[in-house]
């Protein structure tokens, strides 16, 4: 059997297709680049999950493992060639379960490939069931290559012996001899034999039983009998006692009745007044009354409070009339005085610009009039001519705009003296403190207003709520005084109707005391007249211990059955328990000839296996080992040439340690897996060093003529050793 192609949606894997060839492929990925996946995908394929696997601690059932990363419900297809024909197999999830819908066609046809179902698809394309698969043809766990004992397995590799059979196990047998031995005996506590010894020994125990308990039944009856006449003779006693205790109860009664009907005229007397607020609502009035004389006195500290801040808004009042600034808000005013700053400084800036050009006019016009004298001199050689007066005539000019430019800026800088001086001030910084001080004073003001504002507020409020208050109480202390018309009136009404309610109180509770008292008589006569006979007391405890114990002790003869029967049942118990006895020693015996048996077998466990196990271990070492044995749990030894007694695998190297279990696996591949499935190594050579791994190589080679191998790594060594081999097709899987 070979394989064409795999496609999956398995894990990591979303539609991703791996081609194969026929001999030895060569898969190179790195970490995380799916080998181990498509190594479990090609076995779920062919064996399905196992479905009753859970997740425990540290470890995750392959069907949960390997849930597609995509959120697609996992899915396969391989196509392979199987004895001459290519068939298809997909696989798919149903009902919710992972690769449990299956199908199997020849390939291009559609056609059903007959037999081939979803729990046969692995066994009939492999030749084996999955625990061989596991320890043979399938390297599928990153690289483990140890090899654990299985019956399947051991029935295969036993065959090679002599026999033949395939249904012949060693551990079987000896597990199914060992658990009908167990059935009969085991530590002396559970199994057959005890629990018969057990029973014939509580059969025994039940007649001797039987036997003491009929006479103990006689004596507790006739205890019976004797406690009964007690009894009578008590209750003879009882009744005339009871005669004497109901005269009693009669006076008694009478006397209860009288003081019932004393505290119900008392009670009637009080409630003439008619019904009454209750006991709380009067105790809330008190307290509002309470309250009011407190709240006369904040009113007068309130009213104190009100003439107080009347006088000081008065002052703050008087305080803000200023010339000044007549009727305006502190921000006004202040808005006013950064106004007549601006002004005067405007104007004192304009005087000066003013008067700079009435200094400058002159003295331009003189160089004027010079420049135009000189002019003349030089051009009609005429100290006095036209150009001499035209500069004359702009001197006079410039002299008329300097008296200009002098008149203006002594009436800015009036202008500029008036601001000030409408404020009282000489200098324009003493305008800013005004107006912040005045400002200080309209604020205090408007304060003083909100005081005044709110203590009236308060003083209105209380005297509003002393008012109502006042009207509450009167209104409540009329619905049960109406006479009352003052506090005063209202607070004596309060006192007398707690006072009232109070009597009234106690004479209720009188009269249900009494009336209880009433009721309760017959019971505490009745009661007193059964407790006052000690005698019939003890009659009574004495008969109920005796026929509780007469009860138990049929229960317990009738709980142990008919002495005949128990008779019958104990000669079978013993029949029963010599039969189990022969039974064990003869199980007893069989074991021991198969154990003698398998002793002298394993000697000689399978000779062809470990013989070609050698031959591979030996080419996988370079010839330096060359004998090997296995045990029936497939624990493994080598020895060299020189070795007198072989080494276990636990005392090798890793990598020795490995190349014998791959030699082992090789080995049952080529003996017992009969359709030669593709061979599948997930990392199996990591552990070699160069040499050997090109040992390794070279071996595989030579098996993948006749048989398919897949061997995934993550390294590049195996693909450097292998270039150029045209026996070979190499794959590069990305991460």
């Amino acid at each position: 059997m070979k394989i064409r192609t795999m496609t999956a949606i398995f894990g990591k894997l979303d539609r991703a297709r791996l081609e194969l060839g026929d001999g030895l492929n060569l898969i190179c990925a790195p970490n995380e680049g799916g080998k181990s996946t498509w190594c479990a995908f090609w076995q779920a394929m062919l064996y399905g999950f196992d479905t009753r696997e859970r997740d425990r601690k540290g470890h995750l059932a392959e069907k949960n493992r390997y849930q597609p990363w995509s959120g697609a419900p996992m899915a396969g297809e391989l196509e392979v060639e199987w004895r001459g024909r290519d068939i298809t197999i997909r696989r798919g999830p149903k009902n919710g379960a992972p690769f449990a819908a299956f199908s199997a066609v020849y390939t291009g046809t559609e056609e059903p490939v007959p037999g081939l179902t979803a729990d046969t698809c692995g066994e009939l394309l492999t030749g084996v069931g999955r625990e061989v698969f596991q320890r043979s043809a399938f390297l599928g766990s990153g690289g483990d290559l140890s090899v654990t004992a299985a019956p399947e397995l051991e029935r295969r590799i036993a065959a090679l012996v002599s026999s033949g059979q395939e249904d012949v196990s060693f551990s079987q047998t000896q597990a199914r001899l060992r658990e009908w031995l167990n059935r009969r005996r085991v530590n002396k506590s559970v199994g057959q034999i005890p629990k018969l010894e057990q029973e014939l020994s509580q059969v025994e125990e039940q007649a001797e039983a039987l036997s003491a308990l009929c006479g103990e039944i006689a004596r507790l009856e006739e205890t019976v009998r004797t406690l009964e006449r007690e009894r009578a003779d008590a209750l003879s006693r009882l009744r005339r006692s009871r005669l004497a205790a109901q005269n009693q109860l009669d006076q008694t009664r009478q006397e209860a009745r009288s003081a019932l009907d004393e505290a119900q005229e008392q009670l009637e007397q009080l409630e003439q007044y008619g019904p009454l607020p209750p006991k709380d609502r009067l105790k809330q009035a008190q307290g509002e009354l309470q309250y009011l004389k407190v709240l006369d006195e904040e009113i007068r500290q309130a009213e104190a409070d009100h003439k107080a801040a009347e006088d000081h808004y008065v002052q703050t009042q008087i305080a803000i009339q200023d010339q000044h600034f007549p009727g305006l808000t502190g921000e006004e005013a202040l808005a006013q005085v950064h106004k007549d700053l601006d002004q005067h400084r405007c104007c004192l800036a304009r005087a000066k610009k003013k008067a700079l050009w009435a200094k400058l006019l002159p003295l331009l016009g003189l160089l004027a009039a010079a420049g135009s004298g000189a002019a003349g001199y030089f051009v009609q050689k005429q100290p006095v001519g036209l150009p001499l007066a035209a500069g004359a005539a702009v001197f006079v000019l410039t002299l008329i705009f300097s008296g200009v430019c002098r008149s203006k800026a002594r009436g800015l800088k009036d202008r500029g003296e008036k601001i000030l001086a409408r404020y009282g001030v000489g200098d324009p910084d003493a305008l800013l403190p005004l107006a912040e001080d005045y400002q200080a004073r309209r604020r205090a003001a408007d304060q003083a207003a909100e005081q005044l504002k709110a203590v009236r507020g308060a003083l209105n409020d209380r005297r509003a709520r002393r008012e109502n208050s006042q009207a509450d109480l009167l209104r409540f202390a009329r619905s049960f005084a109406p006479q009352v018309s003052s506090l005063f009136g209202v607070s004596a009404a309060l006192s007398r109707a707690l006072g009232l309610d109070h009597e009234a109180e106690l004479a209720r509770q009188r009269v249900a005391e009494r009336r209880r008292r009433l009721d309760d008589l017959p019971q505490q006569a009745g009661g007193a007249a059964v407790q006052d006979d000690p005698a019939l007391t003890r009659a009574a405890a004495r008969l109920d211990q005796a026929r509780q114990a007469l009860d138990q002790a049929l229960g317990r003869q009738a709980a142990l059955g008919d002495p005949a029967a128990l008779c019958a049942r104990r000669e079978q118990l013993q029949q029963q328990l010599e039969q189990r006895r022969q039974e064990h020693q003869a199980l007893t015996l069989a074991l021991s000839a198969l154990e003698q048996a398998n002793a002298r077998l394993q000697e000689r466990f399978s000779p062809a296996l470990n013989r070609l196990a050698g031959e591979y271990l030996s080419r996988l070492t370079g010839q330096r080992y060359r004998r090997v044995s296995f045990t029936r749990e497939l624990e493994g030894s080598a020895a060299t040439a020189d070795d007198l007694s072989p080494r276990s695998a636990l005392s090798l190297s890793r990598g020795t340690a490995d190349q014998l279990y791959l030699s082992l696996r090789l080995a049952v591949c080529r003996l017992c897996l009969p359709e030669k499935p593709p061979i599948v190594l997930d990392d199996a050579l990591a552990a070699f060093d160069d040499q050997r791994l090109g040992y390794a190589l070279d071996l595989l080679r030579e098996l993948a003529e006749d048989q398919q191998i897949l061997l995934f790594t993550c390294h590049r060594r195996e693909g450097a050793l292998l270039a150029g081999d045209p026996a070979v097709k190499q794959l590069t899987l990305q991460a």
